[in-house]
């Protein structure tokens, strides 16, 4: 009995490289790019564990969740941490991480998420990189839910680690993942005496056993349907083009944002549009109005809807609309602002479903974002 995802040919070394090699192109990067075979959980991980050690001095700013577990493993590292936390409805400036460099000099390390699909806000990469390259700092990012949803560029921003998955805006597979890495970087991970070796996290083990060989051998046997995966969703990316695929979410999180302030009932949870991620737009729900109950009642009217409470304490008052990959479409959008609203009606509030699809629609064509501006996305 044959089945297309079983009795496949083995994956080649020589395969393997040619899709990182598209990785790095949709990166725009001449780093190495190292494609790692796990979540991107593994590489976030690998990269701080490899960087940071106890003599390291870390700048962690959080913005979500994801920047208090950098926190968490920097400590475990020995690093001496100091953290920039701002409100998870707002997003970090360059002026915050400026200021907090002045404050502590010795600061040699930086981390720092992108976009945080968890909380909906998206921090200017761009500027913060200028900051910390005049600083020396090795700077670290967290880009897993931005790529492909808007620009992810390690070299033009002086970003050192780089990691990216594939799952979110990519509209790819999970189970793997990839990091860039500079010249840098390689050489921080290379005198941290600390740096996982001869382990799944290790960087280093991929740098000389892979890359320094010529790229001809690979250390273990590669993880090959989510290989295939990862090749076939940057093959139709690079089909659509990134900045149409960009644009669509731009779009996406545009439109859910004007229908939601036309709707009623919800508000934004990001309390700037330039400060809202293209990924996921996030809503707050009335005090009396339990965010889990509300996705779950509008769930019923189609299970398939991008929509999810917020994780642990905001559980009961943020909702997420994940127009990411296949759901940054006009239909995800016009769906969850349906589902939503009449979950809402139910509850005695008043909503005008018209009015949100009107302005969900006009506000499609003429969306605005990080990195996009109305010529770039055909308004």
């Amino acid at each position: 009995m044959t089945h297309p995802f079983l009795d496949l040919a083995p994956l080649s070394a020589g395969r393997f490289a040619a899709i990182e090699d598209r990785v790095a192109r949709l990166l725009g990067t001449r780093q190495d790019v190292v494609i790692m075979q796990g979540e991107a959980l593994l590489p976030l991980e690998g990269a701080i564990r490899a960087a940071a050690g106890p003599g390291t001095v870390a700048l962690n700013v959080i913005t979500g969740p994801y920047g208090q577990t950098f926190g968490n493993w920097l400590r475990d590292c020995g690093a001496t941490v100091h953290d920039l936390a701002v409100p998870f409805h707002t997003a970090v400036t360059a002026e915050q991480i400026r200021g907090a460099l002045a404050e502590h000099p010795e600061i040699d390390f930086v981390s720092l998420v992108h976009a945080e699909a968890a909380t909906g806000n998206t921090n200017p990469v761009a500027e913060i990189g200028e900051v910390v390259r005049a600083h020396g700092a090795l700077f670290y990012l967290d880009a897993v839910a931005s790529v492909g949803a808007e620009p992810v560029l390690p070299d033009a921003w002086g970003v050192d680690l780089c990691v990216i998955g594939a799952q979110k805006a990519m509209g790819g597979p999970a189970g793997v993942s990839a990091v860039s890495v500079s010249e840098r970087a390689w050489a921080r991970m290379s005198a941290n005496p600390n740096a996982p070796r001869r382990s799944y996290l290790s960087l280093l083990d991929w740098k000389e056993r892979w890359i320094d060989g010529g790229r001809t051998a690979l250390l273990h046997a590669p993880a090959q349907l989510e290989m295939l995966a990862l090749e076939a969703c940057v093959e139709r990316i690079e089909a659509e083009g990134l900045q149409t695929v960009m644009a669509r979410h731009a779009s996406a999180a545009a439109a859910t944002r004007a229908g939601v302030l036309a709707l009623g009932g919800l508000e934004p949870y990001v309390d700037e549009a330039k400060d809202a991620a293209p990924v996921a737009t996030t809503l707050r729900t009335p005090p009396d109005v339990d965010a889990s109950a509300l996705v779950a009642r509008a769930l019923e009217s189609d299970p398939a809807l991008p929509l999810a409470a917020g994780g642990g304490a905001l559980a009961g008052e943020m909702i997420r609309v994940n127009h990411y990959g296949p759901d940054a479409t006009p239909g995800a959008v016009q769906g969850s602002l349906a589902a939503l609203g009449a979950a809402l009606a139910e509850k005695g509030l008043k909503v005008d479903l018209e009015a949100a699809r009107r302005a969900a629609e006009e506000a499609w064509d003429r969306p605005t974002g990080p990195g996009l501006s109305p010529t770039d996305t055909g308004a």
